[in-house]
């Protein structure tokens, strides 16, 4: 099974400030194709920033996006992951905390963001190298 450093394609993290505006974080999410963004205060991270907390804390409520502050939104009791845990110990984490997308921190800087795909993608790609390995041996053939 691999680790979080396996699964982490980039260590470069895209995040936001909890002083940015609703539409300035939703915009960036909107322009790289991602579902949250975490939210860094200096060096340290302060909460996340989300697809579901732009829903409900912003969109249903019918708040201003252009006025609203993200500290004011985000997800403040953020959930972790550390480069060395494993793939299964993340999808649990996500699974208990009921979300999609976990900032990878070490030593108290977040260095990355991984999602339930990023996971799952992980996943298949290892059960497919599996099966190759055992269809070469099945067949006494060296894998390709």
């Amino acid at each position: 099974m691999h680790n979080i450093q396996r699964v982490l394609r980039s260590q470069h993290v895209i995040h936001t400030s909890p002083d940015s505006t609703v539409f300035e974080t939703a915009r960036q999410m909107a322009l790289r194709g991602i579902g949250a963004m975490a939210v860094v205060e200096g060096e340290r991270l302060v909460g996340i920033f989300s697809e579901r907390d732009l829903m409900t804390r912003v969109v249903v409520p019918g708040r201003d996006v252009r006025s609203v502050r993200v500290s004011d939104v985000m997800t403040r009791d953020v959930v972790t992951a550390g480069l060395g845990d494993d793939r299964e110990s993340a999808i649990d984490k996500m699974r208990n905390a009921g979300c999609r997308h976990l900032p990878i921190v070490t030593e108290g800087r977040v260095i990355g963001m991984i999602s339930m795909r990023d996971l799952l993608r992980d996943e298949i790609e290892e059960q497919g190298e599996e099966i190759r390995s055992l269809r070469a041996y099945l067949y006494q053939q060296p894998p390709a």
